[in-house]
């Protein structure tokens, strides 16, 4: 023990002690409550986000279509001229 570049080990205070442990399982015990009442809120706004998706998904493939039919519309324009 004696080896030890700083001297022997210090004694903490058991009031020391006492105070850090507590504070420790305070921190781990906030951090689970906050933990849950953040995973609870991303769950809902999963859940939003995926009726939205389907509403968005059919409105993308509406705009594809339209899309495609004009492509197309002009396609034919095109090939008439000639």
């Amino acid at each position: 023990m004696s080896d030890l570049p700083f001297g022997p080990p210090v004694k903490v205070s058991p009031l020391i002690r006492f105070g850090r442990w507590s504070f420790l399982t305070a921190g781990i015990l906030y951090g689970a409550f906050h933990q849950n009442r953040l995973s609870k809120k991303e769950n809902k706004l999963r859940e939003i986000e995926a009726k939205e998706k389907v509403i968005r998904d059919a409105k993308m493939k509406e705009e594809k279509a339209r899309a495609a039919a004009a492509e197309m519309k002009a396609l034919e324009e095109l090939i008439a001229k000639k």
